[in-house]
């Protein structure tokens, strides 16, 4: 066993460098005696020395509150770690936390009665529980408008708002995330099929056929996906050899150590490959069909619990995403990889897909009225041709191409 370590060591020092500063640097330690004994003392300041407030509302925010954070510093500390270790594994240890904290909110909210539910939101932000303003959605869709002398493009300047960098920000970090084009293009278009079929369920979906193919797919998606993919060609092309911080004598090269921490340790590069077995298959169609529902789960969640596109909500369960989708990605690729299937579903993965379907559940528990609109008869059939078109692609692949090829 020292003889390997050794001759590992031998071929790559810098990796066994940093690998040696992992160990026994003070940055990479748990620090679970030193988090235990600051998290008792705030708790023996606020028993012996702080005065309770007599606010039953406020104590209750302020016990829940405590009890979360407690939560995470014991999973900071003690969690198991998952793939990915830059910059730090607690940073990732603290974000698996948060995503069960996040799915027991879930699970409280689906256990109210609707309007419990929309009331209990009021203690997160008093301005929340009340109903929805109604929106204009649509409108006119001409590209030039010759009624407008002042500004016939106003349609067109009237989409540059903030959700034009956030499509494009989403899409690259979606990118990042799937490390596959065709996969990337495919949720992408699949989404605006998807507003088409839907806008007769939630106003906003109904936009003018250029916001969709041009603005969403074409600019903000299109972009967003192409930059993620360079992205990804410079992360497979760059070496990976790292060396500790000590150990490097220059300050810029220190600088640059210290940029470089937030970079992957190592790189994998995803390879589906859908068609080349029916289990990949089926589990492409199924992380396509999960991530599509995801995103469906961020407008009918803002519409049934009443909050405002431009909540602080929103954009932090969008935030949340960003930091436990790669990760769940990476685990659902690591467990697709494996030729036996004896590996278990990662705890991120198996988190992240928990909440996407209890979001959904609560969907269709605070407004099944919207949810049970009769879809338009042309909606109907070209989605019955979609999916039969799919199981004949996928009979002909994996069962009669199967058979012919065994049988000449």
């Amino acid at each position: 066993m020292l003889w390997c370590y050794l001759s590992v060591a031998q071929r790559c020092p810098m990796v066994m460098s940093d690998n040696m500063s992992r160990s026994r640097g003070f940055f990479w330690r748990a620090h679970t005696v030193t988090v235990l004994f600051i998290l008792t003392c705030a708790l023996v300041y606020v028993t012996l020395l702080e005065e309770t407030p007599q606010d039953t509302a406020y104590n209750t925010k302020r016990g829940i509150v405590a009890s979360i954070l407690v939560f995470l510093c014991f999973g900071v500390t003690q969690a198991k770690d998952g793939p990915f270790t830059r910059p730090h594994p607690a940073y990732w240890r603290f974000w698996l936390c948060v995503t069960v904290v996040y799915e027991l909110f879930l699970i409280f909210i689906l256990f109210q009665t609707v309007h419990d539910g929309r009331q209990f939101m009021k203690y997160i932000d008093p301005k929340l529980g009340v109903p929805l303003p109604e929106r204009d959605y649509g409108g006119n869709c001409l590209i030039y408008d010759p009624g407008n002398t002042t500004d016939p493009f106003h349609n067109i300047w009237d989409k540059m708002d903030g959700f034009v960098p956030a499509h494009f920000l989403g899409w690259y970090i979606k990118t990042l995330m799937i490390r596959d084009w065709w996969m990337c293009m495919i949720i992408s278009v699949m989404f605006e099929f998807l507003e088409y079929s839907l806008e007769h369920q939630l106003p906003n979906f109904s936009e003018c056929w250029w916001d969709h193919w041009i603005m969403d797919v074409l600019v903000c998606n299109g972009l967003g996906i192409y930059c993620g993919m360079k992205t990804l060609a410079w992360l497979s092309m760059k070496p990976y050899q790292w060396q500790g911080l000590w150990n490097i004598p220059t300050y810029k090269g220190k600088i640059k150590r210290i940029a470089f921490q937030f970079t992957p340790y190592s790189w994998v590069k995803f390879e589906w490959k859908p068609a080349s077995n029916l289990r990949r298959w089926l589990a492409v169609l199924g992380i396509i069909f999960m991530f599509l529902l995801a995103e469906l789960n961020t407008f009918y969640l803002k519409f049934v619990l009443w909050m405002p596109p431009e909540h602080y909500l929103v954009l932090l369960r969008l935030v949340f995403f960003v930091n436990v989708g790669g990760v769940a990605m990476r685990e659902i690729y690591d467990f697709m990889d494996d030729p036996k299937f004896h590996k278990k579903l990662g705890q991120q993965a198996w988190l992240v897909s928990a909440i996407t379907v209890t979001e959904f559940l609560i969907v269709v528990k605070y407004d099944p009225h919207t949810i049970m609109l009769p879809i338009p008869s042309l909606i109907i059939q070209c989605w019955f041709l979609g999916i039969l078109l799919i199981l004949i692609w996928t009979v002909w692949r994996f069962f009669i191409r199967f058979q012919l090829l065994n049988h000449f």
